[in-house]
């Protein structure tokens, strides 16, 4: 970490920070937030969805992640408010994840270097990313993308985008798709998987979901049949209870 500045929180029972760290030689930005009480809790590694300000992290989402009792870290991925490089969708960025989990890790707050991940949406190959580079306790996508040349094929909105980013199409470049595509290595996981996605979905398809299930050794899955990309709101808080408390009671020892 090498700047850590208070912002203003949502929560009375949540300190927010700015963080600007470093991920692969560039001063990358994010969002710590962590519980006022001082004592040490799990780590979680929140990684957003979208791309540039789409998606970007919203504080409050955070600190409710943090009210559950997590010391929580959201990187803004880079070339966002203010940090170096520029985002590329799940390729040199994902090292903004793995720098992520370094810091919580080496938090003195987090218990036993204990953090789990999470990803929303885009942020769900970062998560599968990080959970085959880190040793992560245990790992929740919702919504969560996991094939990339899916999304190319089902999202024609953001095929310009991707085509920019990445470098072309899935059929000029595949390789580029296959490097940001955890699928096959998704079985590498030994962490506990808990997979949550609506199947009426039309920004990232439940065939996501059941493609990643179907490489896991073993996941946990909430399918909401009634459901999109979005979740109404106290549905949504009653998910981030589940969810918090699955990862307490799942998530195994990594250190």
């Amino acid at each position: 970490m090498i700047k850590c500045t208070p912002y203003p929180s949502p929560n009375p029972h949540v300190r927010l920070y700015t963080v600007v760290y470093e991920a692969d030689g560039l001063r990358v930005k994010g969002f710590l937030a962590e519980p006022l009480d001082n004592e040490q809790h799990d780590g979680l590694l929140y990684l957003r969805g979208g791309i540039k300000s789409v998606g970007m992290v919203r504080p409050a989402r955070i600190a409710e992640f943090a009210a559950e009792g997590f010391i929580v870290f959201a990187p803004f991925y880079r070339g966002n408010r203010g940090g170096e490089g520029n985002e590329d969708f799940a390729g040199e960025d994902r090292e903004d994840a793995f720098s992520g989990f370094d810091l919580l890790q080496d938090n003195e707050r987090v218990r036993n270097g204990r953090v789990h991940v999470f990803g929303f949406s885009r942020g769900g190959v970062m998560a599968l990313l990080t959970a085959i580079d880190r040793p992560v306790a245990s790992l929740v996508t919702w919504g969560g993308v996991s094939d990339m040349a899916l999304t190319y094929q089902e999202r024609s909105d953001m095929r310009r985008m991707m085509k920019r980013v990445i470098g072309g199409s899935p059929s000029k470049v595949p390789e580029q798709y296959e490097w940001r595509t955890p699928l096959n290595k998704a079985a590498a996981i030994t962490a506990p998987v808990f997979i949550i996605h609506g199947q009426l979905d039309d920004n990232v398809s439940i065939e996501h979901a059941y493609r990643l299930e179907k490489q896991l050794n073993k996941a946990d899955t909430l399918y909401f049949n009634e459901y999109d990309h979005y979740i109404p709101p106290a549905v949504n808080r009653k998910v981030v209870g589940e969810i918090a408390t699955w990862m307490k009671e799942n998530g195994k020892e990594n250190v």
